[in-house]
Formats: C-alpha cells, structure tokens, sequence
C-alpha cells in the first residue's frame, strides 16, 4: 500500500433506471461501509439521520461480490421492516464471514423527506476489488 492512505467516500454513478452506489475505502470492510453509505444517500441526506439505534447483520458468503450485495440487501430488509434509516455503518469481514451493525432511527417522514424506496441491491455493474492504488471499490446498482 502506498504511503498516504486512501480517503474514504461513496458516490453514485449514472445508471439508464435505477441507481449506481460505490464505496471506496482504505480496506475491503471500509468500502462496504462507504457503499452503505451511499445507498442511504438515495433516499434521503445523511446528515438528518440521527444513530439512536443499532441493528446488527451476520451473514455468510464467500464470493465478496455476492456477499455485497447480501450486506446491501439486508439494510434494505431491515429497513423496510424496522421502519427505519442507518447513517453509521460498521463492517469487519473475515474471509466469508461479514459482521456488522448499522445506527440510526425510526423514519421520520417530515425531517427526513425519503426520495425513494430501495427494492433492493442487483448483480448490475457488481464489483469488489482491489484498486492500483490500494484501495477497495464495492459497488453496484439499486433497484429502486
């Protein structure tokens, strides 16, 4: 890895119908925080989502693309029956097994004026992998 660490971010990218989320981060777990990230950013700013409640995610899967989309697509289950919206995300992968917790709190129609719904993460433009530079990029499009 090179001598100055990559900074952590997510962004969209364009898709023709639905929604494009990528994280990139210094380590693997790191881009999937910052993937999670980015799809909260679909529906709504991430900064009018207070982290008042903790939700916990196991699950298993030893294709790290496959295993996005799983973490992905459990937010979106647990946002769908939780009522709820996550704007801190923390994600510790060893080898096929992915633990982490998302923080946040119930859906608050008036404050947080969601955009959109999340049908959930797709196998579209999927990609897990190391960058040149060192960096990780987890990506893919959304159904939405």
């Amino acid at each position: 890895m090179p001598a100055s660490t990559p900074i952590a971010r997510w962004e969209h990218f364009p898709h023709d119908a639905d929604v494009g989320v990528r994280g990139i981060g210094a380590t693997k777990d790191e881009a999937f925080e910052q993937a999670a990230l980015a799809m909260t950013a679909v529906i709504t700013d991430i900064d009018l989502v207070q982290a008042r409640e903790q939700v916990d995610v196991e699950l298993d899967c030893v294709d790290p693309e496959i295993q996005l989309t799983d973490w992905l697509n459990a937010l979106v289950y647990e946002m769908a029956t939780r009522r709820m919206l996550f704007s801190r995300f923390s994600v510790r992968i060893d080898g096929a097994h992915l633990t982490a917790s998302a923080q946040g709190e119930d859906i608050d129609v008036m404050r947080h004026h969601p955009a959109v719904e999340i049908k959930g993460a797709t196998f579209t433009q999927l990609k897990v992998a190391r960058n040149p530079d060192g960096s990780w990029v987890a990506q893919c499009i959304l159904d939405v």
